[in-house]
């Protein structure tokens, strides 16, 4: 028998229950075939609340210090200010984190591709594998190994970015991990 929780626990379990929508099975188990189109994908905690609630903080912080500049005296403006600091220091602070979490997966995949390329590719190319950038990397993680090698010739000898490497796949390899 299922145990039957108080009402005002109600509002804890729903929260409790959001890492089906939140985690990372919601994130992963989209399979569909990716291509350079459809490969990217919101992280719906960051960009649908994270973003808004602390972008909306310093917008309102803002339009209160302003509202309330020639009113108050001068302590509640000093206080207002910090509001303000305490708002950008907090927007601040989400958007180096998640950068922070982005460049950890960008050097993840260069030793990740690193390891793949030195299996794959033949040994002329194998020797040049150091002269690929974190960038190129990064894009040629989406090649499928029958088509690297060539894309690895391209991208060293006409110093192709991350998305020109990625436009120039043809078989996509896909990567459901990366958020």
């Amino acid at each position: 028998m299922a145990r039957k929780w108080p009402e005002c626990f109600l509002p804890l379990l729903l929260l409790l229950d959001l890492h089906r929508f939140f985690g990372k099975e919601a994130l992963v188990s989209v399979k569909t075939a990716q291509n350079y189109s459809n490969h990217r994908r919101f992280d719906p905690p960051f960009h649908f609340f994270l973003l808004p609630v602390f972008g909306l903080g310093l917008i309102l912080s803002l339009i209160h210090f302003f509202y309330h500049l020639r009113e108050s005296d001068v302590r509640d403006n000093i206080h207002s200010f910090l509001l303000i600091v305490l708002a950008v220091a907090l927007l601040v602070l989400v958007l180096k984190t998640r950068l922070y979490a982005l460049k950890v997966q960008d050097r993840v995949i260069r030793l990740e591709e690193r390891l793949r390329l030195m299996q794959i590719l033949p040994e002329s190319l194998r020797a040049r594998v150091p002269e690929l950038s974190e960038d190129q990397l990064c894009g040629l993680r989406f090649a499928s190994d029958a088509e690297v090698a060539k894309l690895v010739e391209r991208a060293l000898s006409e110093k192709l970015s991350r998305t020109q490497i990625k436009k120039a796949v043809q078989n996509w390899r896909p990567d459901y991990w990366r958020v």
